[in-house]
Order: C-alpha cells, then sequence, then structure tokens
C-alpha cells in the first residue's frame, strides 16, 4: 500500500538576476509512489534537486522556492491528504507525529546553549501534554536513548560535548521518539568517517524494522543505499530518470546516466579504470532542449535533443525515462508529457 504519491511535482526556485527573472528547475515534474514499510533510496550528482524534493515533500515552500505545480498526497488511514494544500497550523500538527526529518547537519537542529535533555523536553512537549506525567516522559527519553545506543548521561550534554556521530545519533532519536509513520531523511551521514557513518546507517536500518516505519533517504552514496534501500530512484537535473529495486538498479541499471553511476563505483579486487559520465550537469536554470542528459550521452540521438522522456515500465517494479530504452506502456497521467520544450 503506497504512504505518499507524488504527482508531476514542480519547485522552482524563482531568483532575480541582472534585471530579469530566472526559474531554477530544482524539482522539475516528478513523479513517485513510496510504499509502507520501506526504504526508498533517492541518488543523484550534487545540484541535482535531491534536497529541494525532500524539502518538497515536506511542504516547506518558502521565498525564492515556490511550488508552482503538481500534488504531493500523504495517504492516512486510506484518504490521501494533500499536503501543500493544508493550511499552517495542520501543517505543523502532522509534522514530527507523522512526518519526521532528519536533516544534513545535527548542528542546525540542536540548540548550542541548551542542554540535549532540554532539547528533548521542548521538542515532545510541543506535541504531547507534560504537565502530567512528567516521569512518563522521562521513562520515555531513557528508554529510546537506550534503545538506540545512547548513554543516559547524553541528556546532561551540551551539542559540543559530542562528537558528530554522537550528535547525529541524538538528532535520529528526535526525528523518530513518537515513532512517526515516516522519515525523510537528508544526506544523514555528511561529514561524518567512514565508521561514524555505517553506524548511523545500521541505526535507521534498526529503527525502521523496529517501528515499521518508511524512510525516503538522501544520499549521493549508492554504498549506502546497497546497505540500506529497497528501491531507488536516480535523480537528474531535476527529474526521476530511473527507479527500481536496489538489486535490480545494481545489476541492470538501463538508463545510460546511471549505468555510468554505478559504472563508475569501486569493487574490492578490481583494479580495472573506472569511467564516469563525461562532461558536468546541467544548470538548472538553463537546462538543455529534450533530455536533459543528451549533451553527457554517448548515445544520444536527434530525438534526445528534441524529446523530453517520461517514466515507462522497463519490467517488473522497473522505470526509465529514457528513448533509447522505453518499452511498455506510459503511466496515463504521464503520457502526454513528453513534447518538445
Amino acid at each position: 500500500m503506497d504512504v505518499l504519491r507524488v504527482q508531476d511535482l514542480k519547485c522552482f526556485y524563482v531568483v532575480e538576476s541582472q534585471g530579469r527573472e530566472r526559474n531554477v528547475r530544482a524539482v522539475n515534474g516528478v513523479f513517485l509512489n513510496v510504499k509502507e514499510n520501506e526504504v526508498l533510496g533517492i541518488a543523484g550528482e550534487s545540484g541535482c534537486g535531491k534536497s529541494t524534493l525532500l524539502k518538497s515533500l515536506l511542504g516547506i515552500i518558502h521565498p525564492p522556492l515556490r511550488h508552482l505545480g503538481g500534488k504531493v498526497e500523504y495517504i492516512w488511514n486510506n484518504k490521501p491528504t494533500e499536503i501543500l494544500s493544508l493550511p499552517a497550523h495542520q501543517l505543523r500538527k502532522l509534522m514530527w507525529e507523522h512526518i519526521s526529518y532528519v536533516p544534513q547537519g545535527s548542528l542546525s537542529v540542536l540548540n548550542p546553549v541548551r542542554r540535549i535533555g532540554d532539547t528533548f523536553k521542548s521538542f515532545i512537549g510541543a506535541h504531547v501534554d507534560l504537565s502530567t506525567g512528567g516521569e512518563q516522559y522521562e521513562e520515555l527519553v531513557r528508554n529510546h536513548l537506550a534503545s538506540l545506543g545512547l548513554p543516559e548521561d547524553t541528556l546532561r550534554a551540551y551539542p559540543h560535548q559530542l562528537s558528530g556521530g554522537m550528535r547525529q545519533r541524538v538528532t535520529i532519536a528526535l526525528a523518530t521518539i513518537l515513532k512517526p509513520r515516516l522519515i525523510l531523511a537528508d544526506e544523514p551521514s555528511t561529514a561524518l568517517d567512514v565508521v561514524v557513518q555505517r553506524g548511523v546507517i545500521q541505526l535507521l536500518k534498526d529503527i525502521q524494522q523496529e517501528q515499521r516505519n518508511t524512510i525516503i533517504l538522501v544520499t549521493h552514496d549508492m554504498a549506502i543505499h546497497a546497505n540500506i534501500s529497497d528501491r531507488v530512484a536516480i535523480m537528474y537535473a531535476g527529474r526521476i530518470i530511473e527507479e527500481a529495486g536496489v538489486d535490480e538498479i545494481f545489476n541492470n541499471p538501463l538508463h545510460p546516466y546511471t549505468q555510468y553511476l554505478i559504472g563508475s563505483l569501486p569493487r574490492i579486487g578490481d583494479k580495472a579504470h573506472r569511467i564516469s559520465a563525461p562532461g558536468s550537469p546541467p544548470s538548472l536554470a538553463d537546462l538543455p532542449q529534450g533530455c536533459s542528459f543528451h549533451p553527457r550521452c554517448p548515445e544520444a540521438t536527434d530525438a534526445c535533443r528534441r524529446e523530453v522522456p517520461v517514466l515507462v515500465s522497463a519490467g517488473t517494479d522497473h522505470s526509465v525515462a529514457c528513448l533509447l530504452n522505453a518499452r511498455g506502456d506510459t503511466n496515463a497521467d504521464q503520457a502526454n508529457v513528453a513534447v518538445d520544450q
């Protein structure tokens, strides 16, 4: 069963440059279905729109970012809720109790002049009445920290007294203490060394298995997706260009960009030269006509330079947006999208 449906979502940064308005197409027609109790990974190069997509899914649309079209529907009790049209007070009610967010940097969440315990109290108090049952609150926090391998004295520490890995664990603890149905994690292992990174990712995996919630995990690190994701969506220039189960995406990538992405990964014992995609990603403020990848694609045809490919079925639970690989029937809602830009 789906817990989230994204339909033709367009969220652009509208900025003034040299006296004229420019659209930075960070999320440029995204279609995505997220299933209950799965880990969906979103991968792609820096600047492809991954973090902006996550903010849009949270309803965090602040200037210069604008919502220019499409829907983000969460499914609660078989009833869809369009989050981008919700009033602010209803959106706040959904946040953290039903949807939580793990940002890139723990210091953007933790107040440097407040102890961790005070942060937990303020956070929980915003959603739960603590006027009666203070002991229950303290027991809830202690048990939750213990289940995540965090010592109780963490609550008495200030953020600067903790290591980067400990701070990130605390951030994940904050995001999951109310057992939300959906967790959106934006590069949760950024700036951590490999050993600590592994612990943080394993923590997310353990939480998902214990609480049976859904995780949308954004990271450019394909090794992390191989470790934790059930499905992977590849993003390029503001669009999802391929989506499949994690084994399928690694063993049978169909889009030329995905093939370069997978082919460039190092393999133990393999000393062969790895080749990454030629050239550089396009500017989201000045996308090329047709397929955004065609300037870097050695197999591009004239049709690729004219038409915008849409996601079509390429097998069981595998979709790809590529004119070279397209086969099967196009989603009815997307059938007429591939037009000249």
